[in-house]
């Protein structure tokens, strides 16, 4: 077996197969002794795939990341034939008929993927805790959550099992687990990834694809095998100047860029994360960058509840479609994810429709911010991670949701200005990242600094659309003047 498997990245395994150092069924091995000694602890991986890693290890492979282990998050990535679940009980038996693109395209790169990773119901939560899989935990430290939705790909990454794993972002599902697992996390665009064929887009176009990594160069690498057009997609999108690899190392020039530490929704922020950003500013200008206080003239509470409401109508959706395809009922749901669904059955289309055309509004006035500033640097995060089993409801607010669902309440409940107390709540925590979703921006979280306790804080730099490539010079930037990968959960 590969012993020195945790000192390379993806790039730097896939270079050791490509010179036959070392084989990719060894590979596979040495990812699946790591999954074994610490899965247990963190509970990252859901549905096994590992018949069928071997035979590919076996080979023949080719593409840039021949041979190196991978693990795919279980949602919308399909893989032919094997259950979907979507973190959900209503699923948990249901296989598609058909691979996504988005797998295909790492498979044509080379990995092997042996299996899948953890997730909250349908991807709603900003913890990666479900009745299906229970919860899944921070490699550095046990009892906190890794974040969600794409927590287990996190934890998986973070604990070494495997180099990278799949992820996607509707409202900071790669930004945040990557702030809270020390890891980069870039999420692309709207159209830079495709979600077909079973999707045009995801959320509304708020939601894409990519991958968790340790380092900048992996990322970059990844993106270049799974970007561009699909067949019968319906976004043909500017193309990048050159591979998004090259961009990994290349000067970004002296850019200006605007901060802001102020939660949009008028929330607590850490005061570890304020310094984090003060830190990042200064790290900035040292590196030649022009940094001032600043940030885009958005009524963040607005923005706050139009995202919710997107986010009501896509999960009543979600379960009415989950029910269509494995034969379930409402009640296979977790009483959460069922009052979702009824907020967004409440709302009339007329409702809907309004709230999703206020986005244009937030895609104007970062389109003039980006006229000053090149990108917007925020924390990723206002919070640390929170602990685990903390986000549950309490049995007296788990009462009143069951009286709400009983009487079928919704729409009376949403009158009453439940929607700004919880954007409070859910969105408290993490209030950064949606700026990005519903303006089809590319963003990143970089992983520059830690808390008082130990924890990794992530920075958050949002681009203008197609800045893609100028996200990954910058990070790679960051990443030789302030190195993180010397940092790793002791695990």
């Amino acid at each position: 077996m590969f012993k020195e498997y945790l000192q390379y990245d993806a790039t730097g395994l896939a270079a050791l197969v490509a010179n036959r150092d070392v084989s990719a069924p060894e590979l596979l091995d040495a990812a699946l002794a790591r999954l074994e000694a610490v899965n247990p602890k963190i509970n990252a991986f859901c549905t096994p795939m590992i018949d069928t890693a071997r035979v590919r290890a076996a080979g023949p492979l080719s593409g840039p990341f021949a041979g190196v282990p991978f693990l795919i998050k279980d949602i919308a990535q399909h893989v032919k034939g094997v259950p979907t679940s979507a973190g959900s009980r209503a699923l948990k038996d249901w296989c598609p008929d058909v691979t996504s693109e988005i797998v295909l395209r790492f498979e044509r790169a080379g990995l092997v993927s042996f299996g899948k990773t953890t997730l909250p119901e349908l991807a709603l939560k900003g913890c990666t805790e479900s009745p299906l899989w229970g919860a899944t935990r921070n490699p550095w430290n046990l009892d906190r959550t890794p974040g969600g939705s794409s927590g287990g790909a996190a934890a998986a990454v973070a604990a070494g099992i495997v180099p990278a794993a799949s992820a996607s972002d509707g409202g900071g599902s790669i930004r945040i687990p990557a702030s809270f697992c020390g890891l980069f996390g870039l999420r692309p665009g709207r159209g830079r990834v495709p979600p077909g064929p079973t999707h045009d887009e995801f959320w509304e176009g708020a939601s894409s694809e990519h991958v968790l990594t340790r380092t900048v160069r992996d990322s970059a690498g990844l993106l270049d095998a799974i970007h561009g057009p699909d067949q019968g997609g319906p976004f043909r999108i500017v193309a990048p100047e050159r591979p998004y690899a090259d961009e990994a190392g290349r000067d970004p020039g002296r850019l200006r860029i605007g901060f802001s530490t102020a939660s949009p929704i008028n929330q607590p922020v850490d005061a570890d994360y304020v310094r984090a950003v003060h830190d990042t500013a200064k790290l900035l200008e040292s590196l030649g960058h022009r940094v001032e206080e600043a940030r885009p003239a958005i009524d963040g509470m607005a923005l706050a509840r139009c995202y919710l409401t997107m986010y009501y109508g896509q999960t009543a959706a979600a379960v009415e479609h989950a029910c269509e395809l494995a034969g379930a009922c409402e009640a296979d749901f977790e009483l959460e994810t069922r009052a979702l669904a009824l907020f967004g059955r409440s709302l009339t289309a007329g409702e809907y429709v309004a709230r999703r055309q206020h986005w244009n509004g937030f895609m104007r006035a970062l389109g003039d911010f980006h006229q000053r500033y090149d990108l917007y640097l925020t924390p990723s995060a206002a919070q640390g991670p929170a602990r685990i089993g903390s986000q549950d409801l309490p049995w007296s607010e788990q009462l009143g949701m069951r009286a709400m669902l009983k009487l079928g309440l919704g729409r009376q409940v949403l009158k009453s200005g439940l929607i700004d107390k919880v954007a409070a709540r859910s969105l408290g925590r993490v209030p950064f990242t949606q700026l990005s979703n519903l303006t089809f921006t590319p963003s990143m979280s970089v992983p520059l600094h830690m808390d008082r306790d130990g924890l990794p804080i992530g920075m958050q730099f949002v681009a203008a659309s197609g800045g893609e490539g100028l996200l990954i010079r910058l990070a790679s930037q960051l990443e030789v003047a302030a190195p993180w990968a010397g940092r790793r959960a002791a695990i």
